[in-house]
């Protein structure tokens, strides 16, 4: 029934952010029409939190060697945050080029196996 999932940026520089996932994190994509870039990723996983209020959704990307990913992103002179150790992984949050933050984990947690896109 499901066979994949979309997930969406907000971004005040659209251009500029479709820009690092295209050239930077080396994303595959299509353009739909008008330089409108959706970009394909790689297997995801989805969890539920509790939390004291709906409809707050968080994107994460992983990342297999977090420190090996800051240094990329320093490379290309994109900010992140010192690493901190949490139960499930290592986690930073790098600084996209329109402004906005986007986290990025190297997971300690088991992975489930990807869906097949059967439909």
């Amino acid at each position: 029934m499901i066979n994949g999932a979309h997930s969406v940026i907000y971004s005040t520089d659209p251009d500029a952010d479709r820009a690092f996932l295209r050239d930077v994190l080396e994303l595959t994509s299509v353009d739909v029409g008008g330089g409108w870039l959706i970009f394909g990723l790689p297997p995801a996983e989805v969890a539920v939190h509790p939390s004291d209020e709906n409809d707050r959704h968080e994107l994460y990307l992983m990342c297999e060697d977090l420190e090996a990913f800051r240094g990329k992103m320093a490379r290309h002179g994109i900010p992140t945050d010192p690493p901190h150790d949490e139960p499930w992984g290592s986690i930073t949050r790098l600084t996209l080029p329109g402004g906005g933050a986007l986290g990025v984990y190297q997971p300690r947690h088991a992975r489930p196996e990807p869906m097949g896109g059967s439909g």
